[in-house]
């Protein structure tokens, strides 16, 4: 763990802002706002997707901001989601930097007859960043699914 007792302001500044990019990236998702998730990535970014965190390959393996759409249009399928960040772990080294943060994301379905169910996931998102025009974007994301639970859910 990094000491912090001399942070300077310009180092607070950055870490506030990747913050709120891995935050942004949440409400984003959230809020069914797949053109600004998209926004926070490079134009040649990497995203990986791994459904079991201990496998190897990526389950899916996307390149370009563009063929994000298809992802974030998935969480239409869900009649509501809820991510919470949790903690995180960021390391600077000038206009990069690497970060490691957790989130349990809630996933509501309705099926057709109305039956509801939630899925759970505990997510952890391994990221580059890279500090463009001032500020960051994710130059690759890896979502890791350490696990999962669906259970049935009452309104």
């Amino acid at each position: 763990m990094a000491s912090h007792s001399a942070i300077s302001p310009h180092e607070a500044a950055d870490r506030l802002a990747i913050r709120e990019l891995i935050d942004a990236y949440a409400h984003c998702a959230d809020r069914r706002d797949a053109k600004g998730q998209m926004a926070l990535f490079t134009s040649d970014t990497r995203f990986l997707v791994f459904m079991d965190a201990t496998a190897a390959e990526p389950t899916q393996e996307l390149h370009g901001r563009d063929s994000l759409a298809p992802v974030f249009d998935n969480l239409n399928t869900y009649e509501t989601t809820t991510h919470f960040n949790g903690q995180s772990t960021v390391s600077l080294d000038g206009d990069r930097a690497t970060a490691e943060s957790y989130c349990l994301a809630h996933h509501l379905s309705v099926d057709g007859d109305g039956q509801r169910s939630l899925m759970i996931a505990s997510i952890r998102y391994l990221d580059e960043f890279v500090k463009q025009d001032g500020g960051w974007l994710f130059a690759e994301r890896r979502l890791m699914v350490d696990w999962t639970e669906t259970r049935p859910s009452v309104a």
